[in-house]
């Protein structure tokens, strides 16, 4: 990494450990480089959950690079929002470049070291490709990629990145929801979840499914969704959209930091399908009265077909697992985005669900194959390493046998806080010059599963 990353980080150390300033005369306090970050073209508020919070090492004034039009314009006031609020407002100071000439402005003037995009997802692979060529890092939202071309850039992006010594990170925010965490803490305890199963393509191993919405609310106002959105040659198809984040938490569970190679995947069946909307559902989503002419393409009997669902049953290392997402309209009233999950083991299943009975908040449940001497186990685990990483956790025994982890409201931070999260774990990996060593085999094999799929949904 940079030599002024590296400098920036032992600068802040002996700050840290109250030692003092022992700074060279030719290096100024003010001259040391934080982390100065760049996004391009944000047509997707994602791009602006970076910023929701200040990171330490990174520089207040942030740059923007953008066609002119609606989704810069979101993008700077949830900015000037998340700036005048009166809880934990920040300091951010926004120097804009607004042009048809965008990209190569950035590359050029080159103001940060980190690009962070999120927006239009059959550009995002192109963005990424000049920014890790011009030896920038790049953040970006997921997906990388949507279709098979763009897959082979991708490679060609992550063999580039290593040349030019920089790092290329998507943003994967489920892995910091707590029920996740939770599954995967208990599916590494042998006495409590054993190992996992084979399963069948009938019965997976592992299943992870998604229920989203197009019209909801962020940051305390209703999303505005630009009309691009809902046109799968920009947007892409649910099954290369949302199901990389539930591909990721399949190799990131069952796997633990464990290359995973394309070797290892095995499409097995793969199917799309869409979600219909009337013309005033996506009025109230998008303020358009009309259908735009590109969608034309998609409307059927004047009502507009959105392939925002797939799912896909594929071997990965010679486990059986189902990924699947649904988009609908609108959430019904008290309810939102859910997730169900379900962990197979030889001793107990581990089962995420989100519904009625949860109060649409995910809760993690245990069900032990053996019901017999399980509270002495499962309490254990509780006070060891659960209590560790999660303390004041509990659990509560259900009629059926099955147990309930109740996890403190503390660590159920939402998905907006989770954006922060990841990023501090970036900058760790800017700081220290690399990632994982499994992370880009695993990112390579995460969008080679979810293309597998989208192939043969089509072909279908």
């Amino acid at each position: 990494m940079k030599n002024s990353l590296t400098a920036f980080l032992v600068f802040s150390l002996l700050i840290s450990c109250g030692e003092k300033k022992t700074v060279d005369s030719n290096m100024k306090e003010d001259k040391v480089e934080k982390v100065k970050l760049m996004t391009l073209d944000p047509g997707h508020f994602h791009a602006a959950l970076v910023h929701k919070k200040m990171y330490p090492q990174v520089d207040s004034t942030i740059y923007v690079f953008a066609p002119e039009g609606p989704e810069v314009h979101d993008f700077l006031k949830k900015i000037e929002t998340y700036n005048t609020r009166e809880s934990e407002a920040t300091d951010w100071k926004v120097l804009e470049n607004v042009s048809d000439d965008y990209l190569n402005k950035m590359v050029s003037e080159k103001p940060g070291n980190v690009m962070i995009v999120a927006g239009k997802n059959s550009k995002k692979i192109d963005y990424i490709l000049a920014a890790v060529n011009a030896g920038l890092n790049v953040y970006a939202d997921k997906p990388l990629v949507i279709n098979s071309d763009g897959f082979e850039k991708l490679k060609k992006a992550f063999k580039l990145a290593k040349e030019k010594d920089v790092l290329i990170y998507d943003i994967m925010t489920e892995r910091f929801e707590s029920t996740t965490m939770m599954q995967k803490l208990f599916s590494t305890m042998p006495s409590v979840f054993g190992e996992l199963i084979e399963g069948t393509p009938e019965d997976p191993a592992i299943v992870k499914e998604s229920v989203h919405h197009f019209f909801k609310y962020v940051s305390g106002q209703a999303l505005v969704r630009p009309p691009w959105f809902f046109d799968i040659n920009e947007e892409g198809e649910g099954i290369v959209d949302v199901t990389t984040h539930l591909v990721d938490l399949v190799q990131w569970e069952a796997y633990p930091n464990q290359i995973i190679d394309t070797s290892d995947i095995e499409m097995v069946n793969a199917r799309r399908w869409p979600t219909v909307l009337t013309d005033e559902e996506f009025e109230g989503v998008t303020g358009l009265s009309e259908f735009p002419d590109y969608l034309d393409k998609d409307l059927v009997d004047g009502k507009l077909n959105v392939y925002s669902n797939g799912e896909m049953t594929y071997k990965i290392k010679d486990k059986y697992a189902k990924v699947s997402v649904i988009w609908n309209y609108q959430a019904p009233e008290g309810t939102g985005d859910t997730h169900f999950s379900i962990m197979r083991g030889t001793k107990s299943d581990l089962i995420i669900k989100q519904g009625h009975g949860e109060n649409y908040k995910p809760v993690l449940y245990v069900r032990p194959k053996n019901k017999e001497g399980f509270d002495e186990v499962i309490n254990e685990a509780i006070a060891g390493a659960v209590q560790m990483q999660f303390e004041g956790t509990t659990t509560e025994l259900m009629k059926d046998g099955t147990w309930r982890i109740n996890i403190p409201d503390e660590f159920k931070i939402g998905h907006e806080a989770h954006f922060g999260q990841v990023t501090s774990n970036y900058l760790k990996y800017l700081e220290e010059g690399k990632l994982p060593e499994w992370e880009v085999p695993n990112m390579v094999a995460k969008y080679y599963t979810t293309i597998e799929a989208y192939k043969l949904a089509r072909e279908k």
